[in-house]
């Protein structure tokens, strides 16, 4: 990949950044700001170089919703302006005003059916906008959208120092120190296989919690009760492996109350909605010898507040000696909430994305940058 690092004499120029803006909003209001933070040094940059910045993104899944929030959020780092179009007149007029160094936030991708489509044609207004486009949007840049993997096939394209990042950190799980541990959480087994059979080969150590584990509990011949499980995925093949550790307590809701339990304790009418504390002391050991630690997923029902496993997982890692990566999605949410980011080496933005590369070690919104 071309770096942004190594752009020179763009003034004048109209560089298109790539963002990933799709922060949670409730009543207006911005959640979780990370996501606008980690492109400012990105848009700092080109904006001091006397670049014409224009900033594209998506946000939510309703083509209707608005970045007119993320506008008044970003205007705390950095001078912007929100302009309530795409690829319209009004857009194209903002573009022919800027000045050197002026940013513009242009309107929802996923306005215009042409982003999620891979259209062509949307791609090409996307690129009359521009002269230079960076890609700042590595926790989408799995996807094949018209912004990410079209866009950059029609203008020179670079990366942006946030995406760069991610690649350069994320990649040291590619080839690992070791002794290696990955602990992998969440729900969705069905797109987690994947990486979960490449870790169970290159790790040392694979822990698995969350949701994920309901469905290595019933191989294992264990009552789950009422728990949730993929039932279309199978996991008795993997149970040979040495390297796998699976909870041996568990807390469940039962009659309305919390309890924790061994795994063959559970009862037909349970619940099972975190990992127990004993299985998460289990792993102390292993993490205090560990050179590498690689966490994605929640241990149990966060939302629900069953909390006490992933926090407490949590709490031990941020001591741990070895290099620690948060494989983004809601551990990252969580490691933001509880201010801990600088207890880890590396907390990615990504979710899907993040999966993805550490399956692959490629994206499509990477490739299509080479």
């Amino acid at each position: 990949m071309k770096s942004v690092k190594n752009l020179k004499n763009i003034r004048g120029k109209r560089v298109i950044v790539r963002a990933d803006f799709n922060v949670p909003i409730e009543g207006g209001k911005i959640l979780d700001a990370t996501r606008i933070r980690v492109a400012v040094p990105t848009i700092d940059m080109l904006r001091k170089k006397g670049a014409k910045v224009i900033l594209i993104s998506h946000i939510g899944r309703d083509p209707q919703e608005s970045l007119a929030p993320v506008a008044r959020a970003l205007k705390k780092y950095i001078p912007v302006t929100f302009i309530p179009d795409l690829v319209g007149a009004k857009a194209t007029a903002a573009v022919r005003a800027m000045k050197n160094g002026d940013v513009i936030l242009l309107e929802n991708l996923r306005g215009n059916a042409g982003e999620k489509a891979g259209g062509k044609k949307f791609a090409r207004s996307l690129a009359a906008l521009g002269d230079i486009y960076v890609n700042e949007a590595f926790p989408v840049s799995h996807r094949t959208d018209a912004s990410i993997f079209l866009l950059p096939k029609l203008l020179p394209a670079y990366a942006g120092l946030q995406l760069e990042r991610e690649v350069k950190e994320l990649s040291r799980v590619l080839k690992p120190k070791r002794p290696f541990l990955f602990i992998l959480g969440g729900a969705k087994i069905e797109t987690k296989l994947p990486i979960l059979k490449r870790y169970l080969k290159e790790a040392d150590h694979v822990f698995i919690g969350g949701v994920l584990a309901n469905n290595f509990f019933k191989a294992q011949g264990h009552e789950i009760g009422v728990s949730k499980y993929d039932e279309g995925a199978s996991v008795t093949a993997l149970l040979k492996n040495k390297k796998l550790i699976i909870p041996h307590t568990v807390v469940v809701d039962r009659a309305g109350k919390k309890k924790t339990v061994a795994t063959a304790e559970v009862k037909k009418t349970d619940s099972i909605l975190d990992i127990g504390f004993p299985s998460i002391e289990m792993l102390a050991p292993i993490i205090r010898s560990a050179k590498l630690i690689l966490w994605n997923g929640p241990m149990g029902y966060y939302e629900g507040g069953y909390v006490e496993g992933t926090e407490e997982l949590l709490a031990l890692l941020s001591h741990a000696s070895g290099d620690t990566i948060i494989g983004g999605g809601d551990t990252a949410v969580l490691v933001e909430r509880k201010k801990l980011a600088k207890k880890f080496t590396f907390v990615s933005t990504g979710g899907g994305a993040t999966l993805d590369f550490l399956a692959k070690g490629t994206l499509a919104g990477i490739q299509a940058l080479k």
